[in-house]
């Protein structure tokens, strides 16, 4: 019989607690209210996350692909404790030193030609502002975006969002949206990955033509769709994206919030394909969200637009210290630890490879896609292009927290996303536990 401490059955009322004040009082993005049932989380370190009753599990979500130097980094922590006895907070327009250091840390990792930064909260307000100076940069007022793209909850990204949480907020204007390749539930009858791509940049084409080029401010594109589906674009549709814009004097906008500063196993996501946009958008991964913040990387001919006219933007918290601080401790320390090529390493030999063996052994699985530390296992019917069900993927899902381990599920699909910190040990882990659900599910 299990004997429980004084101090453990503490720690469960305490966590009880924490969720009844939860539900009584907090109320929760993108869910009815009455549906939820939150774990309290009270510790993590690394790859592990711990939860008000002593459970643990690796966190193969990275919270919500955020988490890329992994929880409690002591660098970073040591960062941010040290700025607190210096500087918490300053108003924008004064110059501060953690601000500076961590744009210069943020240009040099950007292509040439990329010297200044627009600091902002988060990815939503950093695609915002980006769409504003590309509309100021060009006098235009169209944006084109895919459908299939998350893009943030503010007034024009969620518009330039595609999927459903746009249609409830649509109040901005000037947004057009479009087909990306998807070669497993293509658009355009395409049987290869050359008609996908081929096709797809036929269409933005017909789009931008039936639009008026002279309309169109930017073309704004996660260089990786991430919620859409983690889809990674095949050979030749970005570079040929870029050719579009160009031909037609159109900005290209890339959205690295999800998919940038190691994710990848690369700096930038876009460093894959052989292109190079305009503006570059990023939060998350930049400090891992120890303290939110996210921005814009302006090219020079852009910046240099604003010199001598006025930017008409700003956040009362743009370059917070604190978040400053973060992101210099936080890149600093991935340089220092080869964090971005052990994220390269892991996603080549191990969570690539053992993804793919898990598919030959699940028909459900119709297609893995993914880099670094950036998967998606689409699952379906057996051997079939079905989705499956969403009961059935909640039931996956559950498994997997059971047995402890926390993974991001979209739609039909479940992303495997941990810290780019992640051991093989724990991608082992990890996949044996996703393989188990399957086989609960199959046999079920």
């Amino acid at each position: 019989m299990a004997i429980i401490s004084v101090e453990q059955s503490t720690a469960v009322e305490r966590s009880k607690e924490t969720i009844a004040l939860d539900r009584a009082h907090v109320f929760h993005s993108w869910s009815a209210q009455g549906t939820l049932a939150p774990i309290d989380i009270v510790a993590a370190r690394g790859v592990t996350i711990r939860d008000g009753e002593g459970r643990a599990y690796l966190d193969f979500s990275s919270q919500l692909v955020n988490v890329n130097i992994g929880h409690q980094h002591p660098a970073v922590l040591a960062a941010i404790h040290e700025q607190t006895d210096i500087l918490t907070t300053i108003a924008p327009s004064h110059a501060n030193a953690a601000r500076s250091t961590a744009a210069r840390l943020i240009t040099d990792r950007a292509p040439d030609g990329f010297n200044r930064v627009f600091f902002t909260n988060g990815g939503a307000d950093a695609n915002e502002n980006a769409i504003r100076m590309a509309r100021q940069y060009t006098g235009r007022p169209k944006i084109l975006s895919a459908y299939r793209s998350y893009h943030g909850n503010t007034g024009a990204a969620v518009n330039a969002t595609g999927d459903w949480r746009r249609i409830p907020n649509e109040f901005a204007t000037g947004h057009v949206h479009f087909f990306t390749p998807y070669l497993l539930r293509s658009e355009f009858w395409a049987q290869s990955q050359e008609q996908e791509c081929e096709r797809a940049l036929h269409h933005l084409e017909r789009v931008i033509l039936s639009e008026g080029p002279q309309s169109i401010a930017a073309i704004l594109l996660e260089t990786i769709p991430g919620t859409a589906g983690i889809l990674t674009p095949p050979p030749g549709y970005l570079p040929g994206v870029r050719k579009l814009a160009d031909k037609y004097g159109i900005l290209l906008i890339l959205d690295e919030v999800m998919a940038g500063f190691g994710r990848c196993g690369t700096w930038f996501a876009f460093e894959h394909y052989n292109v190079v946009p305009d503006l570059i958008t990023f939060a998350k991964g930049v400090n891992s969200g120890y303290v939110p913040a996210g921005g814009v990387i302006i090219s020079d001919p852009i910046a240099e637009y604003f010199n001598d006219r006025i930017f008409p933007g700003g956040l009362t918290y743009s370059g917070h210290p604190l978040a400053m601080a973060a992101i210099v401790g936080t890149l600093t320390a991935m340089d220092q630890e080869g964090i971005v090529d052990n994220a390269r390493e892991i996603g080549k030999t191990a969570l690539g490879p053992g993804l793919g063996a898990l598919k030959d052994a699940h028909p459900t699985i119709a297609e893995v896609r993914g880099v670094g530390v950036f998967w998606a296992v689409e699952l379906t019917e057996p051997d079939t292009t079905v989705p499956l069900a969403p009961t059935q993927l909640a039931a996956v899902k559950n498994y997997c927290q059971d047995h402890g381990l926390i993974v991001f599920a979209a739609e039909n699909r479940i992303h495997l996303v941990p810290p780019c910190v992640v051991t093989r040990d724990e991608v082992e882990e990890a996949l044996a536990i996703l393989g188990a659900a399957l086989d609960v599910l199959e046999a079920s």
